[in-house]
């Protein structure tokens, strides 16, 4: 009767939750400048009542207050919490760490017979210093003198033993040197296996009420640091069409601890880091200059930066590309005709206050910090393309164009590889351009422009009744010549120098004021319209005149 008066109240007792262990796979990453929003989904199977979902195994970095869950599914569940608590995982030999430390006891033994090698060198030596000292001692009445056959026979031998034992220790300090990195090298790896006593996780628990048995699709999302992008550009010049082919990509780092395969990644401009809303400013407060107080300041700011050189690491990077092509086998139907391929261009979803670029295919990004290029989008680009050239400072004419940005994307500032006519011919930058803006585009330097620059006289002169001053007569040549099978603009720049004395004057002699005026920072500047083939030649000639007692500085 006991057992049966008790039954009743067991039923009113709270029943344990039921663990359910979430087998997630990360399908989607937002990534940022500086963070990244990691997605993961998985499906359980729930039999109705209060369950656990658990998420173990994430990246212990990951911000707990950037968590989010969200469901959909038969069991028509209601999320009730979720939580996330730190846990370690011990660490379990595995047969690669059985490797590394055979092979470290190896490395270890063969150092050991270095150092066994080094000690009998080192003995030798000291025995043959003695047998030297000994060679060289005073006679005595037990031991006379060697005559000169003897000692000359000793001392080739003693010079021929130093000699394999310096050569020795040379041979042994490479030898040392070469099996210290390896040592270095499986040390470390074993150290990344094994962890430092268990490596520390975060266990991710979403707590949900299941209104009947059945299924529920979980997504969860959570930020975490150590990833990054940065826009990388290639620029193809198409010189004969005037036109610029503008390739637009994103160079993905992380090194979050996991692994992302095959995701739906999106590229974001925002930048969460600034915090949503504008600085306060402080009071301004002026004071007496103390100097201990000052000390304390030096010394605090010392031991950050101290810190901050501490807790910086470095970012290895090497970029590795892959070339997709096709082919067509097809009876005896001729081959379509050749088409150049296309890249794939993202999703642009444009806010308020940033932009988002969404990729178009799935993604895979190693968590060891190499860049990853993914292609965001191609434009094309009308060119009105001009060269420049210093001959003064450099012989060579550079590519410029002005370009308008006619794509629906932000072009945001980043590294340019500059392509012309297929070759490669520079690395240069692009500042940030919003959609419909304008903007110049430099392109590199181009040989198809020959550019000669020489001074051709600087003639001394003396001046004045009495000889009492000095003129000096410069003329420089410039010589312009398009070898390109098109009419090019070609603008040339050089100077004249100014006087900043009025005992020294400066006339320029050539070119004509109609020609090219020098502005008032003393810079001549030539707008060249150039037919294929055609060459032009450009003087500048100049006199600078002064008293025998002054000392003029600047001059060539």
């Amino acid at each position: 009767m006991k057992i049966i008066r008790l039954l009743p109240l067991l039923t009113l007792l709270p029943l344990a939750l039921r663990a359910a262990p979430v087998s997630s796979t990360i399908s989607a990453v937002t990534v940022y400048t500086d963070r990244a929003v990691v997605t993961r989904t998985g499906t359980v199977e729930l039999t109705g009542g209060t369950a656990e979902l658990v998420f173990a195994n994430l990246p212990e970095a990951l911000n707990e207050r950037s968590l989010q869950v969200s469901g959909k599914g038969t069991a028509q569940a209601v999320i009730l919490d979720v939580s996330a608590k730190q846990t370690y995982v011990d660490f379990t030999p595995n047969t690669r760490v059985s490797e590394l430390e055979d092979q470290l006891k190896g490395l270890q033994r063969q150092s050991r017979g270095l150092d066994d090698r080094n000690g009998v060198l080192a003995a030798q030596s000291t025995m043959l210093d003695r047998m030297e000292a000994a060679l060289f001692a005073p006679p005595s009445k037990d031991v006379p003198r060697p005559d000169l056959n003897q000692l000359t026979s000793s001392l080739t031998y003693l010079s021929d033993q130093k000699a394999k034992i310096i050569a020795e220790h040379a041979a042994l300090d490479e030898q040392r040197e070469e099996l210290q990195n390896k040592l270095t090298m499986v040390q470390s790896q074993l150290n990344e296996l094994r962890g430092a006593g268990g490596r520390a996780y975060k266990t991710v628990t979403v707590r949900v009420s299941a209104a009947q048995a059945g299924n529920l699709e979980v997504a969860l999302s959570y930020t975490v640091p150590g990833a990054s992008w940065s826009p990388s550009y290639d620029a193809r010049v198409l010189s004969t069409e005037h036109a610029v082919a503008l390739g637009y990509f994103g160079l993905v780092r992380q090194s979050t601890g996991e692994e992302w395969k095959d995701v739906a990644l999106t590229l974001s401009t925002a930048r969460p880091g600034l915090g949503g809303a504008a600085p306060a400013l402080s009071a301004w407060n002026l004071d007496v200059y103390q100097i201990e107080e000052q000390v304390r300041l030096d010394a605090f700011m010392v031991r950050k930066e101290e810190k901050a050189k501490r807790m910086a690491a470095p970012a290895p990077a090497t970029v590795n590309m892959q070339t997709v092509t096709s082919g067509y086998v097809g009876g005896n139907l001729p081959p379509p005709p050749e088409k150049d391929a296309e890249m794939a261009a993202a999703t642009l979803e444009a806010g308020a206050t940033s932009a988002s670029f969404r990729i178009a295919t799935a993604a895979s990004v190693p968590s060891d910090n190499s860049p990853q290029k993914v292609p965001i989008t191609s434009t094309r680009l009308l060119a009105n393309a001009e060269y420049l050239t210093v001959p003064k400072r450099l012989a060579t004419a550079f590519l410029t164009t002005k370009v308008m940005n006619s794509s629906d994307f932000p072009l945001l500032a980043g590294a340019m590889n500059v392509f012309l006519d297929g070759t490669f011919v520079a690395t240069s930058s692009l500042r940030t351009v919003m959609a419909g803006e304008k903007f110049d585009l430099a392109l590199g330097a181009d040989e198809g422009i020959s550019v000669k620059h020489k001074r051709v006289q600087k003639f001394t002169e003396d001046t004045g009744l009495t000889n009492s001053g000095k003129r000096i007569t410069y003329e420089y040549l410039i010589t312009i010549q398009n070898n390109k099978k098109s009419a090019e603009r070609v603008i040339v720049a050089d100077q004249v120098p100014l006087s900043r004395n009025e005992k020294i004057v400066v006339k320029l002699l050539s070119p004509d004021a109609k020609e090219a005026k020098p502005t008032d920072e003393g810079t001549l500047k030539w707008s060249l319209e150039l037919k294929p083939g055609e060459k032009r030649e450009l003087t500048v000639k100049f006199t600078v005149e002064y008293a025998n007692d002054v000392n003029v500085t600047g001059l060539e």
